[in-house]
């Protein structure tokens, strides 16, 4: 009797992070050293951080590369063309279209910073479409980290621009010209929105890339387990589950490579309009 994989175990083990990675074209498995461990907390590395390092090594190969082929071809005289073509157009559209668009007036200076996220999230999502992969931006605490840098860069760059008296307006927030009772009674009501407001903008962004992450995999893993489950079955019932399957797992696959560019996109323009939005109160 065939015994049935656990193709839920299968799902959790390739979305969720441990101390072992798998190596590609069948070479076996690398465990990581540990644990270390530093006033009671486990601080050794994992799968989500060995490619949190390949997917920042990968930022830094693109754009140095790109960049020389630029250069190369610039003091030839001639425009960009091929791979560093192609990295010079996605520069240019995230840092003109995308950060400096929404932030404003001063929005080249957070230029750099927007840049390194979309790149850094779209390495992330991609490097989790292979088969020996994993998707760091799956893990809840990776999407948490780079929003509360988004959080502290947002609320610096406010009280920076805006001054303590500005920055204040944005947490105890009166209706111009109101004054008296009335003044006090809406700072009351409107103070904990407010401050709900500042802390709900970092909470979207981190779950809005985890669960678009997970939820991708969860289904191509889902239809690949399909081909499993009906191992059993009749050949022909078997045969169009094969097909059927394959269809629409490489379907998926498809699918989530476009979110694996878009949800970076996404996460750096709300980034950019919410530094904006802090920035230029108004």
């Amino acid at each position: 009797m065939i015994q049935k994989p656990d193709i839920g175990a299968m799902i959790f083990h390739h979305t969720g992070d441990s101390h072992v990675v798998e190596l590609p074209f069948g070479l076996g498995e690398w465990h990581l050293p540990g644990p270390w461990m530093v006033g009671g907390i486990d601080v050794s590395p994992t799968k989500h951080v060995v490619f949190m390092v390949l997917a920042a090594l990968l930022v830094f190969v693109t754009l140095w590369y790109g960049g020389r082929q630029v250069a190369r071809r610039h003091r030839e005289g001639k425009a960009p063309h091929g791979f560093g073509a192609a990295v010079e157009a996605l520069v240019l559209f995230v840092r003109n279209d995308v950060a400096m668009a929404n932030i404003g007036h001063g929005g080249e200076k957070f230029a750099p910073y927007i840049l390194t996220l979309f790149f850094f999230i779209l390495y992330c999502n991609l490097l989790g479409l292979l088969p020996w992969g994993a998707a760091a931006t799956g893990n809840i605490a990776v999407t948490a980290a780079l929003a509360l840098t988004a959080f502290l860069t947002i609320e610096v760059s406010g009280f920076l621009a805006l001054g303590p008296k500005g920055y204040l307006k944005t947490i105890v927030m009166v209706p111009p010209g109101m004054t008296g009772i009335g003044a006090v009674i809406m700072a009351v009501i409107m103070t904990p929105v407010e401050l709900i407001g500042k802390l709900v903008k970092p909470f979207a962004l981190t779950l809005r890339l985890f669960a678009n992450m997970t939820a991708g995999h969860f289904v191509i893993l889902v239809l690949l387990g399909l081909i499993f489950v009906f191992a059993t079955a009749p050949p022909v019932i078997r045969g169009v589950v094969v097909v059927g399957a394959v269809a629409l797992t490489l379907f998926m696959m498809m699918l989530e490579l476009l979110v694996a560019f878009l949800q970076a996109y996404i996460f750096a323009l709300l980034t950019s309009v919410f530094i904006g939005l802090m920035r230029h109160e108004h």
